[in-house]
């Protein structure tokens, strides 16, 4: 991979892992409601869980959802109904559960997995690849790409956690806390929406 390639593919990555999308939103309300240590498994998931998703899909499938458009429908209904359902337990989360003991943050195996339903997650890594990977070079290319997704998005994903842990203190009243989480899980629910819009305008 050229030098001037691999500048773009730190910039693509870097600007993919830093605006806001699912992984951050639910960053921060862990963050904010769990402190950064208890999130570092969840950071770690969504690392790990990326550079596999570029592996798989960068050496099996990455053309599917160009020739297969119900695919990426299909894709987008359920990751949207899981999200919703993210949104409403990030809303409804005090810390607590039920039976009054501490919930718990996402694990890594938990992370790693809820990529599969991030629309965001499968829009950076299926462009990171259809962009960056060439055809001939697969071999060599897409554990590349992997490396530096992994690597440049590290930082970024730890700067939104650290954020929200930041605040946690601010957020030790349960009634701001809910209020927070309440805010998170609106923004996570628009996050959600540009990954409509695609789905709606691929298939119009």
């Amino acid at each position: 991979m050229q030098a001037a390639t691999l500048i773009t593919l730190l910039s693509f990555c870097f600007v993919s892992s830093i605006t806001p999308g699912p992984n951050n939103m639910m960053l921060l309300s862990s963050g904010a409601t769990f402190g950064l240590r208890r999130t570092v498994p969840h950071i770690l998931g969504i690392s790990g869980g990326c550079a596999v998703m570029v592996l798989v899909l960068g050496w099996s499938v990455a053309g599917l959802s160009d020739r297969l458009p119900w695919l990426f429908v299909s894709l987008h209904i359920v990751s949207t109904a899981y999200l919703l359902w993210l949104a409403w337990r990030i809303a409804t989360s005090t810390g607590l559960r039920e039976d009054g003991r501490r919930s718990r943050p996402l694990t890594t195996l938990d992370a790693a997995a809820f990529q599969w339903v991030n629309p965001k997650a499968w829009a950076m890594v299926l462009g990171a690849v259809a962009s960056f990977a060439r055809t001939d070079h697969l071999v060599s290319d897409v554990p590349l790409i992997a490396l530096v997704l992994a690597l440049v998005g590290l930082p970024c994903i730890v700067t939104w956690a650290g954020s929200g842990s930041m605040l946690k203190a601010w957020l030790s009243r349960p009634i701001v806390l809910r209020r927070f989480n309440v805010a998170m899980a609106l923004l996570l629910v628009a996050s959600i929406l540009p990954g409509i819009w695609q789905a709606v305008t691929r298939t119009a």
